[in-house]
């Protein structure tokens, strides 16, 4: 295992970290396994939420029983999500010290600084509870995770208040590259979300992916983009198995070029979209009718470039279903206005693009995980 510093925490995480989420659907022998079968690894970050169903009770029992004697070489975390009373969430955080059954948490993140009324929430009266709790010695440091736009997380970044960032950020979406880049010249420590599912469920590649991604399999070359960047500290884990996470980790022990891999993949992509391929500069938005252009518009090159087609319609679906935790509506809501014609510098045929998509990926809705 590799361990590097968390910011300005001083913590030394594994570039792994096992997030619970999933494990709230294992029976509770095969969660112990799982993370039994991480710290053997030398895993030494386990991350929950109090959103996440049961995922805090279930942890918490583990933590007082097999954990015991190891929960000193453990770092946890655990979020809430803003509120507009200040007592809510203290009541919210002393809910997690008991279900944890911890005396401390030792990384507190306010959970989906989404908007910018949240992060007004957690900088008007949120944050000062956590203060007090950290003087209480009840939590040693506070970050923030966040789905958000780039806007809204640099500015969240920017008032230098957290000490760490959990964020979206892949080889198959960049947009938050700058977000890194502006945590590292804070020392914040940053953890990537989801790498393997979000990241373009890595995890169940189509064959073109597979091909392109040779030597290294679709997941070991995002996992190895990613650890490629010193900026970046430690990578989520959804594993749901002991399995899921020796695949992971015997991702370190492969060598092979990750950056001809990905010219490749740059080279590939252009190919098969040609003048249609939507480069993420974000310049088409707002749109009058709260369609989420850029996120579509990247389905639609994963789809066309990579037959990444179960992914997108995974993430394609979420829209109009998920709130500002995946925000916008679907194509099919474009009215061909016309406004984000001359913003885009491709001059891409928005519209006809949006309503092709659609066409492609639309499916039932689905439901969030712990859902």
């Amino acid at each position: 295992m590799q361990y590097r510093r968390f910011g300005r925490t001083e913590q030394k995480l594994s570039v792994f970290s096992l997030g619970t989420m999933r494990l709230v659907q294992c029976p509770e022998s095969v969660m112990e396994a799982t993370i039994a079968a991480a710290l053997d690894c030398g895993i030494n970050h386990l991350e929950t939420a109090q959103a996440y169903g049961n995922s805090e009770v279930r942890l918490g029992k583990v933590l007082a029983g097999s954990l015991q004697n190891r929960r000193d070489r453990l770092t946890i975390t655990t979020k809430l999500v803003p509120t507009s009373n200040p007592g809510d969430l203290r009541a919210g955080l002393e809910r997690s010290l008991d279900r944890l059954q911890l005396d401390r948490i030792d990384n507190f993140a306010f959970h989906g600084i989404n908007l910018p009324e949240h992060l007004e929430l957690v900088l008007g009266s949120n944050l000062q509870v956590m203060r007090e709790a950290q003087l209480e010695g009840l939590v040693e440091h506070v970050g923030f995770s966040t789905h958000g736009s780039l806007e809204v997380i640099l500015r969240a970044i920017a008032t230098d208040e957290f000490d760490f960032v959990n964020l979206h950020y892949y080889y198959f979406n960049r947009r938050n590259q700058e977000a890194i880049a502006r945590a590292a010249e804070r020392d914040m420590g940053v953890f990537i979300i989801s790498p393997a599912d979000k990241g373009g469920m890595l995890y169940r590649p189509p064959d073109a992916l597979k091909r392109l991604c040779e030597p290294l399999t679709p997941l070991e070359f995002g996992y190895r983009f990613l650890l490629a960047n010193e900026r970046i500290h430690t990578l989520s884990l959804g594993a749901s198995i002991p399995s899921e996470v020796l695949t992971a980790v015997q991702t370190l022990d492969k060598s092979a070029n990750v950056e001809e891999i990905a010219r490749g993949l740059e080279k590939t992509c252009q190919a098969q979209l040609g003048g249609d391929r939507c480069s993420q500069c974000h310049a088409c938005l707002p749109c009058p009718e709260d369609i989420n252009i850029p996120e579509i518009l990247r389905l639609r090159n994963l789809s066309l470039a990579y037959d990444m087609q179960e992914y997108g319609r995974y993430r394609y679906n979420m829209l109009e279903n998920a709130g500002h935790w995946f925000p916008g509506s679907k194509g099919d809501k474009c009215t061909d206005c016309g406004e984000c014609l001359p913003r885009c510098p491709e001059q891409l045929s928005i519209p006809d693009l949006l309503q092709d998509t659609h066409a492609r990926l639309n499916r039932k809705p689905i439901r969030r995980l712990w859902e």
